[in-house]
């Protein structure tokens, strides 16, 4: 039986995540979905944020071994309850909270392992403080837990749009050792297959170039040497696939409205394009791991805790887009 679930991790606890969660939670359209919704958080700073906040929302304690085994439905909100001591609500962050959003963190992984939920949203975290340079960002960190490590791939959607870079945290000066022909294969691979199997279409995708207007002046080209032959191999795997192009033009509206998906050799080569593009009207999803793990576009905010300012659309987006997955 296909667990239909769909696990929330809060993330950072001083942030606006709360205020966030609820504003979603109070459209009657979210409690109304099939899906049961499982928060995993502190359940005494959920009680106090929601008083501060002046929510008044009932709440289920679940217990571990209740997930799977009663009937769950969203008009209450779901908890699995992680301690974490705490002076302040509305405290600065640091490192201090690091422990209590690992055990987050490696309650939702073994809800995956043993209980066999597909869908993983997780709030924003401080990825200074949490990570401390470990791991480049919160993509590698959940591919390391599953020990799936260099397979995972980030893709940030939009239903007109989405794009996918090669690299992803990394300063420039390192990118080019990471491109490879069998990267790009890889990861495009994986995208078709996406979007296949959980959004039933066959995808029209495109690929950037390396270099400016894709040419170089130096005896290696990137274009010729790696990217025409993934891209020829790709073809040949019945894949829609075309390039490289020159990144300045390739989102010209002319250009990218012909492509479901675009993508890039680096980080900001794509998201800078697309978030000109859609503002933060796109969820960051993660593909390649053994469930789909999407999180939301902002961070913690934390400036804004308690002001009940903070909007709610990329959580919003992210649940809509895990209840309308198919074959999970």
């Amino acid at each position: 039986m296909k667990n239909k679930n769909i696990i929330i991790v809060a993330g950072e606890p001083y942030s606006v995540f709360f205020e966030i969660f609820f504003k979603t939670f109070k459209k009657k359209k979210i409690q109304n979905i099939k899906n049961p919704i499982i928060l995993i958080a502190s359940k005494k700073i959920l009680l106090k944020q929601m008083l501060k906040l002046n929510y008044n929302f009932k709440v289920n304690e679940l217990f571990f071994n209740d997930i799977n085994k009663i009937k769950i439905n969203n008009k209450k909100i779901n908890i699995l309850n992680v301690n974490f001591n705490f002076k302040k609500i509305f405290d600065k962050i640091s490192s201090k909270s690091n422990n209590y959003i690992n055990n987050c963190c490696d309650l939702a992984i073994k809800i995956v392992k043993e209980k066999g939920a597909r869908i993983l949203i997780n709030g924003p975290i401080d990825k200074k403080k949490f990570l401390k340079k470990k791991y480049p960002g919160m993509t590698e960190y959940f591919a390391a837990k599953v020990k799936k490590t260099n397979q995972e791939v980030m893709l940030i959607y939009n239903e007109n749009l989405a794009v996918s870079p090669l690299t992803t945290h990394l300063p420039l000066k390192k990118i080019f050792k990471k491109i490879s022909k069998e990267r790009i294969i890889f990861q495009v691979k994986k995208i078709n297959e996406f979007y296949k199997i959980y959004l039933k279409k066959k995808p029209n995708i495109a690929l950037t170039g390396l270099n400016p207007h894709c040419e170089t002046l130096d005896k290696f080209s990137e274009e010729e040497k790696i990217l025409n032959p993934a891209v020829k191999k790709l073809k040949q795997n019945n894949i829609k696939i075309s390039g490289p192009f020159p990144a300045d033009t390739i989102f010209l509206k002319k250009n990218y409205m012909q492509y479901d998906v675009i993508v890039g050799m680096y980080h900001d080569q794509v998201l800078a394009p697309l978030k000109s593009l859609y503002g933060f009207d796109a969820i960051n999803i993660t593909i390649g791991l053994p469930f789909i793990r999407i999180t939301v576009d902002h961070g913690p905010n934390n400036k804004m805790i308690g002001k009940n300012l903070s909007s709610s659309k990329s959580l919003i987006e992210a649940i809509n887009f895990a209840k309308n997955l198919r074959d999970i």
